[in-house]
């Protein structure tokens, strides 16, 4: 499908240190992992149908600021409330760090229902269901 996202990769402290956390998380959404090299280490699903893969690469300095230019968060579709929900307590049996715990968010649309959640550097992350974006 011409622009849907292909891969993406992310800068953490430690690639390895994060891949517990990785290996839980993205498990759960259906990526497995894929490869496994000194560059990196990478996820990989078929959401839709299309190819797509989450990879981790060491940064080179400092913390992740998402108010700083780069990255601000990344959001992964949820099949229902339920899964949010489910997703959440997951997480919390996980160990993770919760920003927000699953809400309805009407400022994002109607329908929006999500979990933000940190990975081990500050990455913000979250998990939505919003029925009208599928």
């Amino acid at each position: 499908m011409r622009g849907a996202l292909h891969h993406l990769d992310l800068t953490v402290k430690d690639p390895r240190a994060s891949v517990p956390f990785y290996d839980a998380v993205l498990g759960y959404m259906g990526y497995r992992r894929a490869d496994e090299s000194a560059q990196g280490i990478d996820w990989a699903a078929r959401p839709g149908g299309h190819y797509l893969s989450i990879g981790l690469v060491p940064a080179r300095s400092g913390a992740h600021d998402r108010y700083t230019p780069g990255l601000h968060h990344v959001a992964w579709h949820a099949e229902s409330r339920e899964d949010v929900d489910r997703f959440h307590l997951f997480l919390q049996e996980l160990g993770a760090e919760i920003l927000d715990a699953p809400a309805a968010y009407p400022e994002y649309g109607p329908d929006y229902y999500a979990v933000f959640f940190a990975d081990p550097d500050g990455l913000k992350l979250e998990y939505v269901y919003e029925p009208y974006a599928d």
